[in-house]
């Protein structure tokens, strides 16, 4: 038989009373826990804001401070202490490239340390949590070793300047002038025009072709019967005008000396010139040099070994002087040509038989 209505009604019926103390109890334990609810929201609140304004501040002096260094770079850009300097383009990049460092390292910072004090908010252990983060970190660090390398390598260039844009350096794998300068990758373009794309962690040594001062070297060779002494009022009258040309006056940073016989041969002799450059400007003054000395010799009446040189007047020679004279044996029928042939020459004409 099945149960009645009213029995299963009291079964599942709540008193009133029950209710009530259910009803307490749930008030009572909201009114204990709520103070701690709103000292864990309020705490969390503060850390979230105090790191969100401690960063927009540090992201935002770290850019003022990379704006007033362009604008210092722009200032000086094209004076004569500009070329002391380092070009606009490099210390733009070369600025960029520590402010996007130093805003990323600050914001990993900040973000993780407010990570964990809010996951400490709630009272969770972090130490298993940290030694997992450990344990990633150095796989992550084996398996992409060459690329925190490379990251590596290209901030203590940028930290060091030990190049910038505009620089030609010899980078070992590579030689050209410096295109682009990244944290993983510097960007070259050969002398023939090819770009390449050097890993900063395959550097092993750098050299600088653009840094402090270069050297315009210009070898002179002239005959070796020309008066030195003239030779080398010349190229001193040459080094001396050069030096006050413009643009000429200021790429020169020193005066340009003659350094005497490199070496002395038989028929011609090596004067060396030599003259202290800006960066990079070397080459353009050795091809200022060479014209310069070109044309001061062609006036001075000094040759230079290897241009067309002045021959002096000589009567023509006869053209058969070197010939031999014709042998008496190129003749079959002269004496000697007999005398020498044991078989006699045949007869001039047939003989005919009875």
């Amino acid at each position: 038989m099945f149960p009645s209505a009213p029995a299963a009604g009291r079964e599942d019926t709540v008193t009133l009373e029950e209710a009530q103390e259910r009803a307490t109890d749930a008030a009572g334990w909201v009114s204990e826990n709520w103070s701690t609810w709103l000292e864990t929201g309020l705490r969390i609140l503060l850390i979230i804001v105090v790191a969100a304004a401690l960063r927009m501040v540090i992201r935002k002096t770290i850019t003022n401070l990379i704006d007033r260094m362009n604008r210092t770079a722009s200032a000086v850009d094209g004076t004569a202490l500009g070329g002391l300097l380092v070009n606009a383009e490099r210390r733009r990049q070369r600025s960029q490239a520590i402010g996007s460092v130093l805003r990323s390292v600050a914001s990993f910072l900040i973000v993780g340390t407010a990570a964990l004090m809010i996951l400490d908010t709630f009272k969770i252990n972090l130490a298993p949590l940290l030694a997992s983060a450990g344990v990633a970190g150095v796989a992550i660090g084996f398996g992409a070793r060459n690329l925190v390398t490379d990251f590596l390598s290209g901030v203590f260039m940028i930290l060091e300047d030990q190049y910038g844009v505009g620089d030609t350096i010899d980078a070992g794998v590579a030689t050209g002038e410096v295109v682009e300068v990244g944290l993983r990758v510097t960007k070259l373009r050969g002398p023939n025009g090819a770009v390449w794309y050097v890993r900063n962690g395959e550097v092993k040594r750098i050299g600088n072709l653009s840094q402090g001062w270069s050297t315009a070297a210009v070898e002179v060779t002239v005959r070796s019967d020309e008066d030195l002494d003239k030779v080398r009022d010349t190229l001193t009258e040459v080094g001396a005008q050069i030096a006050k040309d413009e643009p000429w006056n200021e790429r020169l940073w020193g005066p340009v000396e003659v350094l005497g016989l490199d070496s002395v041969l038989l028929d011609s002799m090596v004067v060396g010139v030599s003259a202290k450059t800006m960066p990079g400007q070397d080459v353009a003054v050795e091809r200022e040099l060479r014209w310069r000395i070109k044309k001061a010799f062609d006036a001075a009446g000094i040759s230079i070994v290897g241009g067309p040189a002045e021959l002096a007047e000589e009567d023509a020679a006869d053209p058969s002087a070197g010939m031999a004279a014709p042998s008496a044996y190129a003749s079959a029928t002269s004496p000697q040509s007999l005398a020498a042939s044991p078989i006699p020459p045949p007869a001039s004409g047939p003989r005919l038989g009875k």
